[in-house]
């Protein structure tokens, strides 16, 4: 099956930020002539119309700071840590595997975690270490309630804010969506107002991290004075654990672990002193209008009526043809103006004069002092690596988190931002960008700044264990 980009996205990419670049310099320049315009109107007035325009200047500048979006602030949020009897050596997975679906199906599943990054200390919830694995409605309320309320007690205890002080509830959780929902098990559990709006996405993959900060940015700008909890997290022992022996359908198994983020956004003013980062973008990408992509990461049953997802071959080719696209959306956000400029400058160069013209790759790295690449597994963050060009440094925490707690789906990029704080790296001023892949086929981003200086470093779910990273991972790891 041939792995090669799709050069009609490739087309439309290039097109989309030829179109985004004219864009803005095109409002640059009208802004230009517009106060060029104003200031010699004003040169030509009396002094009684100077003061009437001024006045009516000075009302229209009052209603658009009092009607402009407010912005977005998050106070904190934190990181489920699973217990130390939840975890899961790869020797006991390995052990366990062969029990429950032979020799040969096991010595896959071991050549997968070999190459898989994740260390010995990751976690599963009580279920999945029966044999074989027990998979119940109630057995994966039990595993939400233990990953949803921990890591919830843990951000109002950190923070100090009330339940009651709770205006919305987004959750998203990939493949287990009961009745009532997660969030109205949220609702349901701290006793929130009843007024508070509540959301439940599910089925939105790996990126749907900052899909809910996106929906609870959205209603934050036109919500004064609100506060959102905000939960991602994917539940294991659910409809997506695949008990079956179909080869592409087992590789979920051997990555995905224990996990779930808990985040407090506001727009109160009270917040913004206690607030440790300011959301500045929110930029998603969805290229499921192409076959391929729509089914490289797909839930569907196999031959024996089994549920599960199935890999594709091509989820890594696909994964790079959406990060290109999602790219050239970002840039026009992030990159100084020469950045574009040096992009567009080379690409008509090899359009008009040189067909063979290399193209001006955008130094991503520098618009930002910390990136966190979704810990989706070693082949991911290689991927993502190379595409940007990032250093061993600038993806540490990536290969950290997924080392120490694996794949834990949306919530990876929580852990990154963790380990970071718990390194004391981060500074107030510096820019974080959390990037996320998933199904559909989506590449989804959202770019904070850190706007309080940390002098108190938070170690959350890495206490205990911060000073051990960073760790050397080998290619293979041999068991």
């Amino acid at each position: 099956m041939s792995t090669s980009p799709n050069p009609s996205l490739e087309l439309s990419g290039s097109l989309d930020l030829l179109k985004h670049v004219k864009l803005n310099y095109h409002s640059i320049f009208n802004r230009f002539l517009f106060f060029l315009l104003l200031m010699f109107m004003a040169s030509r007035l009396s002094c009684n119309n100077f003061l009437r325009i001024s006045v009516v200047f000075l009302y229209i500048a009052t209603l658009y700071v009092k009607t402009r979006p407010r912005a977005v602030y998050l106070i904190d949020f934190a990181c489920y840590k699973p217990p130390f009897w939840c975890r899961v050596p790869n020797a006991s997975f390995l052990e366990h595997s062969r029990e429950i679906i032979g020799e040969d199906r096991a010595n896959f599943m071991m050549r997968v975690l070999e190459r898989s990054g994740l260390g010995e200390e990751t976690a599963l919830p009580p279920l999945a270490h029966y044999i074989p694995p027990e998979a119940s409605l109630g057995g994966s309320r039990d595993e939400s309630e233990l990953i949803i309320f921990t890591a919830v007690d843990d951000l109002f205890q950190k923070t100090g804010v009330d339940p009651k002080d709770i205006n919305v509830v987004v959750v998203n959780c990939n493949s287990f969506a009961p009745m009532p929902s997660l969030a109205s098990m949220i609702v349901n559990r701290y006793k929130l107002r009843a007024d508070v709006r509540s959301f439940n996405l599910s089925g939105m993959g790996c990126s749907a991290s900052p899909i809910s900060i996106g929906l609870a940015r959205d209603i934050l700008r036109v919500q004064p004075d609100s506060t959102v909890l905000v939960f991602s997290t994917e539940i294991i022992v659910s409809p997506a654990w695949y008990t079956g022996t179909q080869r592409s359908m087992l590789i979920p198994n051997c990555l995905f672990r224990m996990g779930g983020a808990a985040i407090l956004l506001s727009n109160r003013p009270r917040h913004r002193a206690d607030a440790k980062y300011r959301l500045h973008h929110v930029v998603r990408t969805h290229i499921g209008a192409d076959d391929k992509a729509y089914k490289c990461l797909y839930q569907v049953e196999d031959a024996d009526g089994r549920l599960g997802i199935s890999l594709s071959k091509e989820v890594m080719p696909i994964s790079g043809q959406a990060m290109k696209r999602h790219l050239i959306e970002l840039g026009q956000f992030v990159l100084p103006w020469w950045e574009q400029l040096l992009f567009v400058a080379t690409l008509l160069r090899r359009s008009l004069i040189d067909p063979k013209a290399k193209v001006y790759t955008p130094e991503f790295r520098k618009a930002f002092e910390h990136i966190c690449v979704h810990a989706g597994g070693r082949a991911v963050i290689d991927e993502v690596q190379m595409n940007l060009g990032l250093s061993a440094e600038q993806v540490e925490a990536s290969r950290m988190a997924l080392h120490r707690f694996g794949n834990t789906s949306s919530s990876s990029v929580w852990y990154e931002l963790s380990y970071m704080e718990a390194k004391g790296r981060m500074k107030k001023g510096d820019r974080v960008w959390q990037i996320g892949l998933g199904s559909g086929f989506k590449c989804n981003s959202s770019v904070w700044e850190c706007v309080k200086a940390m002098d108190k470093v938070d170690q959350g779910p890495w206490s205990g264990c911060i000073d051990r990273y960073p760790v050397e991972v080998p290619e293979v790891l041999k068991f």
